[in-house]
């Protein structure tokens, strides 16, 4: 298992968090399925099905967030609740007005919510008390705070700021672009340029590189870097993002190799997967962290 997306969090390294506490932490938020007047409902499932909240790998933690939605589009509520109205309409002789359309809507999201279908989704969070890193597999700082959101809920206290680093992202991109990418990194092709102040004019390159002298022209027209596709080591592929999220993160073939895929039953495949993922991304993150002119201390 790898994680896709990387919203990334600081945690004090070493923290004194083991999975039996954290296990104690997470169960009041257990997640429950919708019921019939839910239409959404979030809480914390077991990411190996077997009842445990809390999965660990040589002192790495691995939680997910379980969210059930319910799927009823406000286009059919609108069109139902209309054909509701025209119905009273006959009956009282007289339009529904702003408050009683409002209550019209609500009954109808009441009486079709029962059947809806539902859809659900994972979110998966790597808690590093060793190294003092805590990473959400999302592609959206949204859908990251609905897990933080409940991690806070359980956690009293809980000693986690966001990422900060001395050079901006889009600095440090357009730079990388300029000259040469930092020691143990690779430019890749996919390259995104945008413009500051009011045209936001962007310009992307896709399986494509960029040559220098069309770098140069960009950011003599007011571009900067936003988003830049890198290599570490030769052995991770990803994007950067100007917000500092790690995107398209892919394996690639000498961390394939390196794994062991001889018979092993599933549980076995799993650990084997998370311990060679965390110990990657975490010398990975360090290495970004360093190449982005270190960790900017709170003042």
């Amino acid at each position: 298992m790898w994680f896709k997306n990387l919203q990334i969090y600081r945690l004090p390294a070493p923290w004194d968090m083991d999975a039996e506490r954290l296990e104690a932490a997470l169960a009041p938020q257990t997640f429950q399925p919708c019921t019939s007047l839910d239409m959404q409902t979030q809480g914390w499932i077991s990411p190996r099905e077997n009842g445990m909240l809390v999965h660990t790998v040589n002192k790495q933690l691995l939680i997910a967030l379980g969210t059930e939605k319910k799927l009823l589009p406000a286009s059919v509520i609108n069109q139902v609740a209309k054909a509701r109205a025209g119905e009273i309409e006959e009956q009282q002789g007289f339009k529904p007005g702003r408050k009683q359309m409002k209550e019209i809507k609500e009954q109808v999201t009441d009486e079709l919510l029962p059947r809806a279908f539902s859809i659900n989704r994972t979110t998966w969070t790597w808690i590093d008390p060793v190294n003092g890193w805590l990473v959400i597999d999302a592609g959206t700082a949204g859908k990251a705070d609905e897990v933080l959101k409940l991690l806070i809920k359980g956690i009293e206290k809980l000693p986690m700021e966001s990422l900060h680093v001395v050079q901006s992202p889009v600095a440090a991109m357009t730079e990388w672009l300029m000259a040469d990418a930092p020691k143990g990194f690779t430019v890749d092709q996919d390259t995104e340029l945008r413009a500051g102040g009011e045209s936001k004019a962007t310009v992307r390159y896709v399986k494509q590189t960029i040559e220098p002298v069309d770098v140069q022209r960009h950011i003599a027209d007011g571009k900067q870097c936003t988003r830049l596709a890198m290599t570490w080591n030769d052995r991770i592929s990803f994007v950067l993002t100007e917000s500092l999220t790690v995107k398209r993160i892919t394996p690639l073939d000498v961390i394939k190799e390196s794994a062991d895929t001889g018979a092993r039953d599933d549980d076995e495949r799993f650990d084997g997967d998370m311990m060679l993922m965390t110990g990657e991304l975490a010398k990975m993150l360090d290495d970004l962290v360093f190449a982005l002119g270190g960790q900017m201390q709170p003042k």
